[in-house]
């Protein structure tokens, strides 16, 4: 093994605490992660960690170390992002996550078109509606809905999505028409949540005339697979919210019909994040300009086929 390879393995051991979390963060075993740190540690003969089978602490030489350690990862880094930029030809593995109806909508999509531009980039992509994070699961970018969590990483905005609440004819035929957030509450009306494990109480963001307010909905039907939502909305067993985008195609049709459009749902921000570096890897910015500005022009189509509804 290199002394580069150890001494990067250091650094993330270090960073997340944890000899497992930098093996998923470096693609290694945790047998890989642990020969590593000894063999560096043999070469300094000193100890860079306490180990315990709770803990894993820096020593006082391992805190001296971790310094010098990522000027070196620095330089190196730099040095190889402007041998790419000279080339023009980058390469390796990408690795991105993303929502499932994003990922199969919109990211999935660009993908061949990106690698048939760049054929020495590959990428792996990961698609859940659960959160993921990027340095303990060895991502490169994920994109995402809403508002980001962590505050140590870097994100770049794409777009505002229009949102919109909808149903099936056959449920509102059945259930009366919502009107307003008001009319959803209290156990009026079935509201399709999505729900991942760890998820807090489901609330919906609906915009008000005192403004954006929550409204705590509920009903008998969740799940973590946005795309399953949608097939319960169409086939009349309920309410959901939904990005245009998402559902464009069914509301086009009339399968899905907007409701409760005296409070329309908050729009909601489409990004990416990635990990803060000094120098970014060529390859992730250039993934990243091309899919924002698919995903933007994608957006920008689907909604303007769907008017905004009339209150």
């Amino acid at each position: 093994m290199s002394y580069l390879d150890n001494i990067r393995t250091f650094v993330r051991v270090y960073d997340l605490g944890s000899m497992s979390a930098a093996g998923r963060d470096l693609r290694i075993s945790p047998a890989v992660t642990s020969a590593r740190i000894s063999q560096l540690e043999a070469h300094l003969g000193v100890r860079l960690f306490q180990r315990t089978t709770r803990n894993l602490t820096p020593t006082e030489q391992g805190r001296a170390f971790y310094d010098g350690a990522c000027a070196v990862l620095d330089t190196v880094e730099q040095a190889e992002a402007e041998v790419m930029n000279l080339t023009d030809s980058p390469r390796g593995t990408l690795f991105v996550a993303a929502p499932l109806g994003v990922g199969r909508r919109l990211i999935a999509p660009v993908v061949p078109d990106f690698l048939a531009d760049y054929p020495e980039i590959g990428i792996r992509l990961r698609l859940s509606d659960r959160k993921v994070d990027l340095t303990t699961e060895g991502l490169d970018l994920a994109f995402f809905l809403g508002q980001p969590s962590d505050s140590t990483l870097r994100i770049r905005k794409i777009a505002d999505c229009r949102r919109v609440l909808c149903a099936a004819p056959a449920y509102i035929a059945a259930r009366g028409m919502p009107h307003s957030g008001a009319d959803l509450v209290g156990g009026q009306h079935d509201c399709l949540n999505l729900r991942y494990p760890g998820a807090t109480e489901f609330q919906w963001m609906l915009q008000t005339p005192d403004g954006p307010q929550r409204f705590a909905v509920s009903g008998r039907y969740e799940c973590d697979d946005g795309d399953v939502l949608t097939g319960w909305a169409l086939s009349g067993q309920g309410i959901v919210l939904k990005p245009v985008f998402e559902v464009a195609e069914h509301l086009v049709s009339g399968a899905l019909v907007p409701v409760a459009a005296q409070t329309p749902p908050v729009p909601v921000q489409m990004a990416c994040l990635y990990t803060h570096r000094r120098h970014q890897d060529p390859k992730t910015r250039l993934f990243m300009d091309f899919a924002t500005r698919r995903l933007a022009r994608t957006l920008r189509a689907a909604e303007a086929q769907v008017p905004r509804p009339s209150v």
